[in-house]
């Protein structure tokens, strides 16, 4: 198994370290907290390993390389319910198919950059438990942010950079 490790070098100032390259990141808006603390909504990045799962794209902004993991090209219709009430709490969901979806969702088609890509974290989803956080991604840093709301998140090329690196059982650390 591959780590990547994501680290607090600075006050305020984290980076992602992937061996020979290091990438300058942000996080939640909270800082870190420890994974069994971590709630919907608390704007924290959980410190823990988590499992690649996947990569979402916008195919009308970005080529995505080939990859060890699934792809999926970002759609106006994709969606990641964030309800914990919901039984697709913590999953991707095709607005369309359930529309209108009523419960609470991040719409995953943006019109900033954020999510041109995508990478899904394998954080409370093996299972997924009622409230302790959803949608931990790492995600392209949109313009003019300084943090998120608990994903980790890198420069567009960066990213791009570091998905060249990644292997079939590519882990994320946040210490």
């Amino acid at each position: 198994m591959r780590s990547w490790c994501v680290k607090q070098v600075k006050t305020d100032t984290y980076q992602l370290d992937a061996g020979a390259l290091q990438f300058d990141c942000i996080i939640g808006k909270a800082g870190v907290i420890d994974a069994s603390a971590k709630r919907e909504g608390d704007m924290a990045t959980p410190r823990c390993e988590m499992p690649i799962r996947a990569v979402y794209y916008r195919a009308d902004r970005v080529q995505i390389p080939a990859l060890p993991f699934p792809t999926f090209p970002i759609t106006a219709s994709c969606g990641w319910c964030d309800a914990p009430e919901h039984p697709a709490y913590n999953r991707h969901v095709d607005l369309a198919l359930h529309a209108p979806f009523d419960a609470s969702h991040e719409v995953m088609w943006r019109d900033d950059t954020a999510y041109d890509i995508v990478v899904e974290l394998g954080f409370n989803d093996a299972p997924v438990i009622a409230g302790r956080g959803s949608a931990i991604f790492i995600h392209c840093i949109a313009p003019g942010k300084t943090h998120t709301a608990g994903c980790v998140a890198l420069v567009h090329d960066d990213l791009l950079a570091l998905l060249a690196l990644a292997s079939p059982d590519q882990h994320v650390i946040v210490t």
